[in-house]
């Protein structure tokens, strides 16, 4: 349990630093005057998201680890993070992370319902691996532009 809550420390303070900078106003290294990108605010409310659903979701990993039928709460707290996401994302000025969103999203809904993803959480690496590369690959599509 220790390294799962290490990897989501780790991966929460990953994903917030990625959306740090873009806070207008905010200051910069070299006293480079502050910009934000289009998708700004959508990162910043995506830092948020991540940092609200990431521990339910291990959280819930965790519990299938040790006991499988609690399955059903781990898809429902994926699929709320999935909803999340989409929310955070569809009203940015930038077009691009809009559909970045919907797609991230939507491969973590897919996932929600894919109860053979879910057979497969065993073990303490089964659920890093589920919150760590499995999770920053459906987010990759909105971590490019928050970069």
């Amino acid at each position: 349990m220790r390294r799962v809550l290490s990897a989501l420390l780790a991966g929460g303070a990953l994903f917030t630093v990625a959306a740090c900078g873009t806070t207008p106003g905010g200051p910069r290294a070299g006293g480079a005057a502050p910009t934000t990108p289009p998708a700004g605010a959508a990162c910043e409310a995506l830092a948020q998201v991540y940092d609200q659903n990431m521990a339910p979701y291990a959280k819930a990993l965790t519990a299938v680890a040790a006991d499988p039928r609690t399955v059903t709460q781990a898809q429902q707290t994926l699929a709320a993070f999935a909803t999340a996401v989409q929310d955070a994302t569809k009203t940015s000025v930038d077009t691009q992370m809009q559909a970045a969103g919907k797609q991230a999203a939507k491969q973590m809904h897919d996932r929600s319902k894919d109860t053979k993803f879910f057979a497969g959480i065993k073990t303490t690496e089964d659920v890093g691996k589920a919150i760590g590369p499995t999770l920053s690959e459906w987010l990759a599509p909105v971590q490019r532009h928050c970069g």
